[in-house]
């Protein structure tokens, strides 16, 4: 039997939460040193959930020789530069 595509379980919606739950919280709080075992489980502080995005990567600029102008015939590009996509037969 197959699962109705409307009841999957998404991956990227896991990744987001922003609620903790109170295990989550007194571990995180016992890791900066604010819960000991002596502690109470209710009224915990509040915790901040940080969220990492991650950012583009820059693109090294080519050296004066890379910049100056087009590479001899038949060699090969240089590293980090895509080479010139061979154009496939068309299709009917």
């Amino acid at each position: 039997m197959s699962l109705h595509s409307s009841l999957r379980v998404d991956k990227a919606g896991a990744a987001a939460r922003t609620v903790l739950t109170r295990v989550e919280r007194i571990k995180e709080l016992m890791k900066k040193g604010q819960f000991t075992a002596a502690s109470s489980v209710v009224n915990l502080p509040k915790t901040k959930v940080v969220r990492v995005k991650a950012g583009k990567k820059k693109v090294k600029e080519a050296g004066a020789a890379g910049a100056a102008g087009a590479a001899p015939a038949g060699a090969a590009p240089a590293a980090g530069a895509k080479a010139p996509a061979a154009k496939s037969p068309a299709k009917k």
